[in-house]
């Protein structure tokens, strides 16, 4: 089993789930139960961006409802 990519402020990751495609998220904020994340991208047939969402750290792994890391930190 390949071990989780810890999740870290200013990260984007993808929605998986194919309710979702298309929907991209920065991280924000990181506790030890979630992922406070701004929306980039909204999914398919929406147009609503920059709202707020929380993620349970949990989902943040590459399965088919979970979200898959796009864009690592940042080099300063």
């Amino acid at each position: 089993m390949a071990i989780p990519t810890p999740v870290q402020p200013l990260q984007v990751w993808a929605d998986n789930d194919p309710r979702c495609h298309g929907r991209t998220l920065v991280v924000n904020e990181v506790d030890n139960r979630w992922a406070y994340c701004t929306v980039l991208t909204p999914r398919h047939g929406s147009k609503r961006t920059g709202h707020q969402v929380r993620i349970a750290l949990e989902r943040m792994r590459p399965t088919s409802t979970g979200y898959r890391l796009i864009e690592e930190v940042p080099e300063p």
